[in-house]
């Protein structure tokens, strides 16, 4: 069942109150646990889609997703290969993160270090569906995006213990994860700065195909970015554009509730984020981001109307971050009660009762995936322990266009070795 539509009902609500828990009723209510939050406010009529959105139309996947029933090994929606496959993504995220947090408090990382426990049905559920040459834009809690994407943990690691063996070799830190080679094209540490990046990215895909025709070039562009993004300009710039020129691109906003210490619900006149898509044009569609079976569903079907040609979508993932902003925020904003009960709604636990319910793997095939990750994870640390500091050399690299500029002197040598030019008496 497609979750997207390219003929609109023309009378079809927003979201359906029946079947949709998150919908509320005609008139003030009081949210449902699973938006985080007991404040009231006034839900919105149902729009005639035939005036307002005259090329796409707005979809909660909740309601698709729920018409699909699991009565034989043929309906179930992933196979026992693909289970396997983002079960260890997801644990390799979780089991990454948690080794972030010791390292961190033993002092081998320095700076801000953002995680992302509770968030690994987006990005495994995104980023699992790439090719290699599609391209990902993360934001400030980008490790578990560059794993996912194929950045080996050991040089994620040691970019966080700032080594010379990162995959920025030391120079990026925990925000600013890059790999030209697996196409991750940063951690941005402003929100939104990452936006505009991969609408360049996207537009560069279109270019290629349509202008230099080259036939295989059907990469797309995932964007990721949290809800506290999303009343950000950028964010509509981009979105204007991206549906002007159809780029393959596809919006992921991870809706944790929270941006830093600001409520969702408070700072957002509208904290629908989804219908924002169809104001300009594209299909918006709202997905539960602590499943990733639905998560993938939505995944599957944007970035394939993007390496189509046939445009862009919004996604919005309401999801939850199981640990404070940064490991520096003691997360004492935040209800207990509110906490707890995302705890109980853990995606990966979910994905595992999924699994074997199914008869997709053993208890035992999943154990020994968790030992296999348990052994990348250490494996990770020691290397990054064992390996050098970045040279001093480094330190007016990829600053300077001009190899006989500012940082290279004309013999060649770094003028950064010169020890009058860290005195600051050299003559530049």
């Amino acid at each position: 069942m497609s979750v997207f539509s390219t003929t609109p009902n023309l009378s079809l609500p927003l979201r359906s109150n029946a079947n949709n828990p998150i919908l509320p009723s005609p008139k003030s209510i009081t949210l449902t646990p699973f938006f985080g939050s007991t404040r009231k406010f006034h839900s919105i009529s149902p729009i005639n889609l035939s005036n307002s959105i005259p090329r796409s139309i707005a979809a909660s996947v909740s309601d698709a997703l729920q018409t699909k029933t699991v009565t034989s090994q043929s309906n179930l929606l992933i196979t026992k290969e693909e289970g396997l496959v983002i079960y260890e993504d997801m644990i390799l995220g979780r089991a990454f993160e948690d080794m972030c947090a010791q390292m961190y408090y033993r002092g081998k990382m320095f700076g801000f270090v953002h995680l992302y426990n509770g968030q690994e049905a987006v990005s495994t559920g995104f980023i699992k569906l790439l090719k290699k040459e599609d391209s990902v834009v993360s934001t400030y809690r980008d490790h578990v995006h560059a794993l996912s994407k194929g950045v080996p943990a050991r040089a994620v690691m040691s970019e966080l213990f700032g080594k010379a063996t990162g995959c920025c070799r030391g120079q990026g830190g925990s925000m600013h994860m890059f790999s030209k080679e697996h196409n991750v094209i940063g951690g941005f540490a402003f929100i939104g700065e990452g936006i505009p990046v991969a609408t360049g990215a996207a537009f560069s895909s279109k270019y290629k195909r349509e202008v230099l025709k080259q036939a295989d070039a059907d990469y797309v562009t995932l964007a990721f970015f949290g809800d506290g993004t999303c009343n950000n300009g950028q964010f509509y710039e981009c979105l204007n554009m991206a549906a002007l020129w159809k780029l393959p691109i596809v919006f992921v906003v991870e809706n944790n509730l929270w941006a830093i210490g600001m409520s969702h619900l408070r700072a957002t006149s509208d904290p629908e984020i989804w219908k924002k898509g169809p104001a300009f044009g594209m299909p918006g569609v709202h997905v539960d981001g602590m499943d990733v079976l639905k998560v993938r569903e939505v995944a599957k079907e944007a970035i394939g109307r993007a390496r189509r040609g046939e445009g862009p979508t919004l996604i919005e993932c309401e999801t939850y971050r199981f640990r404070g902003h940064s490991l520096a925020d003691p997360d004492e904003l935040r209800d207990p009660a509110e906490k707890a009960h995302y705890a109980s709604r853990d995606p990966i636990s979910a994905l595992k009762k999924y699994i074997i319910e199914n008869k997709l793997a053993s208890e035992q095939e999943l154990k020994n995936i968790e030992k296999k990750i348990d052994e990348v994870i250490e494996e990770a640390v020691e290397f990054a322990e064992e390996s050098p500091v970045p040279h001093r050399s480094q330190l007016l690299e990829n600053v300077f266009a001009d190899p006989k500029g500012f940082g290279i002197a004309p013999d060649g040598s770094y003028r950064c070795e010169d020890p009058k030019f860290t005195q600051g008496t050299a003559h530049v």
